[in-house]
């Protein structure tokens, strides 16, 4: 019960701290904390495979994705200030923060000694909660629908990016002037020149 309530509030905080910061990548290392908070959580609920596909997919793939979509926006507008070195006024909340959680781990393995091992057997299980099995048959029979929904929603965002993002390329140029010029024909026929 400590760590869940060590986790939740760690899950809490990260959240407001990722929509409330001022910076993009400070929002970005809220998000971290927040997606390493929830694959510790499923961890508690010994579903091991949702936590390594949380750290892989989401802390691994898309908060990568979004370190380049920051990079890439703010490139080209001015170079970098080198300013003042603040890493020496993390230190000290980055070690109370660390004390903190080791304090709640080692609380939950002493209250709870039998929950710190993992049962045999169970991991590897079939229809065990967290298990591959069981999360294959919850997602292609009882969920398929949303999974399916999720699927065609990122195809839509992956085109409205390609459609947004279409006028910074060569053939963005070829199209912006024949917007100016009023013309009509396909982008595909003229060649793409500078």
């Amino acid at each position: 019960m400590i760590a869940f309530a060590i986790l939740a509030l760690v899950m809490v905080a990260s959240a407001l701290f990722t929509i409330t910061a001022v910076r993009p990548v400070h929002s970005v290392v809220g998000l971290l904390t927040n997606f390493i908070a929830l694959a510790i959580m499923y961890l508690t609920l010994q579903a091991e495979f949702l936590a390594v596909m949380q750290i892989v997919v989401y802390s691994g793939a898309i908060l990568i994705l979004f370190v380049f979509v920051i990079a890439l926006l703010s490139s080209g507008v001015r170079p970098f200030d080198i300013g003042p070195n603040r890493a020496k006024g993390v230190l000290v909340p980055a070690l109370v923060f660390g004390a903190l959680i080791l304090a709640g781990v080692v609380a939950t393995i002493v209250r709870n000694p039998v929950a710190a091992q993992p049962s045999p057997g169970v991991t590897g299980t079939a229809l065990v909660f967290g298990s591959v099995a069981n999360f294959g048959n919850a997602l292609f029979s009882d969920n398929l629908l949303p999974f399916e929904v999720t699927a065609f929603i990122l195809m839509v965002a992956v085109i409205g990016v390609v459609l947004i993002a279409g006028d910074a390329g060569p053939a963005g140029v070829v199209r912006r002037r024949r917007r100016r010029s009023g013309a009509r024909e396909s982008i595909v026929k003229e060649p793409l020149t500078r």
